[in-house]
């Protein structure tokens, strides 16, 4: 086991010095091992290898001292290796090429900040889940173009935001099987100097990485860094229109959502009474940020040939700033949701303001059967415009109608324009949404993203 097994995922380590590093030299060892095991090389070279592979042994410095001079790192590291190795250092790198080292070292520390990923992800997920249970039926308003539009609950906004992160996951969890592979063939991908065996080190290799298989597996096989990218990208967005709905809910003539904070937390340095929201603003930032980070790694997918280091490049350069930010908005992510705060009073405050239209949708419905939908909808349209809301008026004019002949009484049509009786199915669908969120957490934890199909 390499010690890089045991370093900490963070952003700022991530691709650190030394976990690149020591990735490369645990692909030499997954290399030099099914190498020994298929009989290419000697047991005891690969032994040897696996003794010395390890950036404290190495030395950090020598490793990038060499590398400055050579201007080629994976040629430094095998000069490194042979030297420390003695006999089994004239084994290390049999077959290989650069770029499969380099880029099956990068998957594999991304697979690893994955990990780091779902952890956040199941921790967000789960206080939404909480959150769409506790407020299934808090009534508040709904908004269509920025206007008050019919009453719901809150736990049914939730509801909405857990499934769309739900899809987020399925699709993570699917291109981590697309991504996750091992793009180890040789010079061209056509495993030239593996002596007809390299399907099967390419078998031994995978399964001691904890990788895929690839039929193919070339250096210019971009395409899987940016199928990462997108996926990503795309769960960003999620996350950002997220944070972009918290983030109006809590504007002042809103107030619906508030942040936690500590005490003693200062919104501004001029105005002494103002609290301004401090997560929310950090994960729209981020999620922008990490969705204009995705672009490049489209056209880094474009390589020519069997090898293209221009385009090589372009796509290390954009998972040096995706994967760090991943990591970063996760985290930030999870925070926001675990301190965000409903205000049922306010939301109750704010479904009161349109007062008569707001359910004034229940009242139409009992109206069109007897004049149609049309006649119905005009009809209630000039009676709003006419008396405001004043829900008694409202309800006299609509009762004494002469076309309705008394099929619909005041009392009925008072009731019908009361708000906080008419949630639609956002009970259920807000329930419905909580155990959908439960049971997302659970598959996370579990390792069993995506659902299978029912």
């Amino acid at each position: 086991m390499s010690n890089a097994s045991n370093i900490a995922v963070t952003p700022d380590t991530l691709f650190s010095a030394g976990n690149l590093w020591q990735s490369w030299l645990d692909v030499e060892v997954a290399l030099a091992v099914a190498q020994a095991e298929l009989g290419i090389i000697p047991g005891w070279a690969a032994e040897g290898i696996a003794a010395v592979a390890d950036v404290d042994i190495l030395g950090l410095e020598t490793l990038e001292r060499e590398a400055v001079r050579t201007l080629a790192p994976i040629h430094a590291l095998t000069r490194v290796v042979a030297e420390k190795a003695g006999p089994a250092g004239a084994y290390v790198h049999w077959g290989a090429t650069t770029q499969n080292v380099m880029q099956t070292g990068r998957l594999i520390l991304m697979r690893r900040a994955q990990r780091q990923l779902w952890s956040d992800f199941s921790g967000a997920v789960e206080h939404l889940a909480g959150m769409a249970e506790a407020h299934a039926e808090t009534p508040m308003i709904a908004r269509t173009n920025r206007r008050h539009a019919l009453p719901i609950s809150f736990g049914f906004k939730v509801a909405g935001w857990i499934e769309e992160l739900t899809r987020a996951a399925d699709r993570l969890a699917t291109m981590e099987r697309r991504v996750f592979v091992l793009p180890f063939g040789g010079a061209v991908g056509a495993m030239h100097a593996f002596d007809g065996q390299g399907r099967e080190i390419n078998r031994r290799m995978a399964l001691r990485l904890g990788l895929g298989e690839l039929l193919v597996a070339g250096r210019a096989v971009n395409d899987i860094f940016a199928d990462y990218a997108s996926a990503i990208g795309l769960w960003a967005t999620t996350i950002e229109r997220i944070g972009r709905e918290l983030y109006v809910l809590m504007a002042e003539e809103i107030d619906e959502v508030s942040e936690a904070l500590d005490h003693g937390v200062v919104g501004s340095s001029t105005m002494p009474h103002k609290v301004n929201p401090k997560k929310v603003v950090q994960v729209i930032a981020m999620a922008a940020d990490l969705r204009a980070a995705v672009v490049p790694g489209m056209e880094g997918a474009l390589t020519v040939n069997e090898g293209d280091a221009a385009a090589n490049q372009l796509i290390v350069r954009t998972l040096d700033r995706v994967c760090p930010l991943a990591l970063k908005l996760s985290r930030a992510f999870r925070a926001l949701c675990t301190t965000t705060t409903p205000r049922p009073e306010r939301m109750a405050q704010n479904v009161a303001l349109t007062g008569t239209h707001t359910a004034s949708e229940r009242l139409m419905m009992m109206i069109a059967p007897e004049l149609g939908h049309l006649q119905a909808h005009d009809l209630l349209h000039d009676l709003l415009a006419e008396h405001g809301s004043d829900p008694d008026m409202v309800a006299a004019k609509v009762a004494a109608l002469p076309a309705l002949k008394g099929r619909i009484s005041l009392d009925s049509a008072r009731a019908a324009l009361d708000p906080h009786s008419y949630l639609g199915e956002s009970v259920r669908i807000a329930q419905e949404g909580a155990a959908m969120g439960h049971a997302l957490v659970a598959r996370i934890r579990k390792g069993s993203v995506p659902a299978e199909a029912p």
